[in-house]
């Protein structure tokens, strides 16, 4: 059955109903600037119930270890330009059984990190193929086309989750072709930025593990 992961949580109540709701990850934004930021994280350690995971993007690896400890998250998702030398050594230093998650940008094709690199060149635990956009680390609310990855499995050698646009309408359809290990909502379920829709929320978890 796929794993979902509700993302852009800003809030102990919506963390709850999340995981009420049957979601298997809680993802929070420790990225400056983005409109799910958090503000304040003391409420992330309480909320993350060892399904917690961090999005950072180019952070120095002490500042993500650090917070990591601090709001007991057990998951690191990378949005930036983090290199696989990056992703070795920031795996030294997190506390034992962390896991990282690598973000990939998708357009017409799966962009390359730094112009470079590619998922085959990544020892993570975890691949996140999100709708590419240069103004937005995340929560674009666009899709990507889904070929794009089926064409691609063979280079990607971790599981993955598919992210970017996704919603109660249309989620059952991508796990159905792309047949992911997990998918990851923002936007789709919210009333507002940072602010996740109840109804929504749960029309999302149910109509994803029934595909």
């Amino acid at each position: 059955m796929v794993k979902v992961k509700i993302c852009g949580l800003t809030n102990l109540e919506d963390a709850k109903t999340a995981y009420d709701c049957g979601a298997d990850f809680l993802g929070f934004v420790f990225i400056k600037g983005t409109p799910r930021t958090v503000k304040d994280d003391r409420f992330v350690r309480e909320a993350a119930r060892r399904m917690g995971v961090g999005l950072f993007k180019d952070e120095i690896p002490k500042k993500v270890a650090e917070t990591a400890a601090r709001c007991d998250l057990s998951y690191i998702q990378l949005h930036g330009e983090e290199s696989p030398e990056y992703c070795r050594e920031l795996g030294k230093i997190l506390v034992l059984g962390t896991k990282i998650m690598k973000v990939f940008k998708v357009g017409d094709e799966i962009i390359r990190i730094a112009g470079k690199y590619m998922p085959g060149d990544y020892n993570v635990d975890y691949f996140v193929f999100d709708t590419y956009n240069p103004a937005l680390a995340g929560g674009t609310g666009k899709t990507f086309n889904p070929k794009i990855l089926n064409e691609a499995k063979k280079s990607i050698n971790k599981p993955f989750f598919v992210a970017g646009g996704l919603t109660p309408a249309n989620v059952a359809s991508v796990v159905k072709e792309v047949g992911p290990y997990g998918v990851d909502v923002s936007s789709g379920i919210e009333r507002v930025p940072g602010k996740k829709d109840e109804k929504l929320l749960k029309e999302f978890i149910y109509n994803a593990k029934k595909a």
